[in-house]
């Protein structure tokens, strides 16, 4: 296994969390604006589920950051990120123009990013992974 083999999963990881936690910062720190957001595309209980996906955001980071249950974080990310892109970025539904461009690119991005996160649910953290530490008492 070639050193870019062993460093690259461990670095789109590192990418992948650092986008997550700049949503997550982005959420705490414009709270009330992200509230008025989803009451405008007509969210139930938006704070409750602001909070929810905020505390999702920082288990499943924190899991895929050290790649200890790395395939569960990244499903809790997929499931979050896929549902918010089709429930507030429906594209679908707005006329062409700017907005709607605006809109189409930020669900590719989200959708890129589920595409990722479903790479690490397939293939797994990689070498630099708390989940492929050799059991108590083994060596490699």
């Amino acid at each position: 296994m070639s050193l870019a083999e062993k460093i690259s999963p461990f670095f789109g990881r590192c990418a992948l969390v650092w986008f997550f936690v700049a949503v997550a910062g982005d959420i705490l720190t414009n709270f009330h604006a992200v509230d008025v957001q989803l009451g405008a595309k007509h969210v139930p209980v938006a704070p409750l589920l602001l909070v929810v996906a905020v505390v999702l955001i920082v288990l499943g980071s924190l899991s895929i950051l050290f790649g200890y249950h790395a395939r569960h974080g990244a499903i809790i990310l997929f499931g979050l990120t896929a549902a918010a892109a089709v429930m507030l970025h429906d594209f679908w539904h707005i006329p062409y123009g700017a907005t709607r461009d605006a809109e189409l690119q930020t669900f590719a991005r989200d959708m890129a990013i589920c595409g990722g996160l479903l790479m690490i649910v397939g293939l797994g953290a990689g070498p630099f992974a708390a989940d492929n530490r050799p059991p108590p008492g083994k060596k490699r």
